[in-house]
């Protein structure tokens, strides 16, 4: 990665197409730390569906404490979003370069954390596992807010459903027998493949991203956050060097 692309990627002045380039590395990430993380604490923790449904249920069967962890996780999700439209937006207003690129480097920060939680994670379960859980979901909130943000949330990067559903609306499309309609009629149904593209390299890249973090955790342990950390420092660094030389 050359500096001038790496300004690019997470640099205050953005392009469609560098949105993009961004949306599909954080999603690799994601499905990295989702998978990685799975594995550590069996809890996926960037999917707030499945989190709220789990309330309900255990509301309904008595399972108060278990309702109040999930409770925990979603409120930690909506805190990691919370705190990238903080960091941006403070940062907007004093003009800096990292606008985006702070929360980056935020994320990167909290996963070396979750590394060494993880490292003790065995002698003190019973403290340590609920602790990385609302880590997790925090920095998966961190990170959905940013790409969101940045993209005007045509790019969701933590969760699929979203992406899978678009796809299969794009594949309708691009399916259906338009028969004699001409394509320059209002009824004419033309898939968007702009978006198929972006979903299917999202979708692609995000079950990458799980089985490398999976493979990595299960030979690696909770080192593997090492170099997805240095990955984000990395692409978060120009932009924050601007501002350390204009300070």
């Amino acid at each position: 990665m050359t500096i001038s692309f790496l300004h690019r990627l997470t640099g205050r002045h953005r392009t469609r197409s560098a949105n993009r380039q961004l949306g599909a590395v954080l999603a690799f990430v994601a499905g990295a730390v989702n998978a990685g993380g799975f594995l550590a604490v069996q809890r996926y923790t960037s999917h707030m569906t499945g989190v709220i449904s789990g309330v309900a249920d255990d509301l309904a069967t008595g399972g108060f404490a278990l309702a109040l962890a999930g409770l925990a996780s979603l409120l930690a999700f909506m805190a990691g979003a919370a705190c990238t439209a903080l960091l941006i937006n403070w940062a907007r207003r004093r003009h800096m370069h990292s606008k985006y690129a702070l929360a980056l480097l935020l994320e990167a920060v909290l996963l070396l954390a979750f590394g060494l939680v993880g490292a003790h994670l065995d002698t003190l379960a019973n403290l340590l596992v609920p602790t990385a859980v609302l880590l997790l979901c925090f920095i998966m909130g961190l990170q959905n807010a940013i790409v969101t943000k940045i993209s005007q949330a045509e790019i969701r990067t933590t969760h699929m459903t979203g992406v899978v559903t678009d796809l299969g609306i794009e594949l309708g499309r691009l399916l259906y027998w338009n028969r004699s309609t001409s394509p320059d009629s209002v009824h004419f149904v033309r898939a968007n493949r702009d978006k198929l593209f972006i979903h299917s390299v999202v979708l692609g890249l995000f079950f990458v991203g799980g089985l490398v973090g999976a493979l990595a955790f299960k030979h690696f342990g909770f080192s593997a956050t090492l170099p997805i950390a240095l990955l984000l420092v990395l692409m978060a660094s120009p932009p924050l060097i601007n501002d350390l030389q204009r300070a």
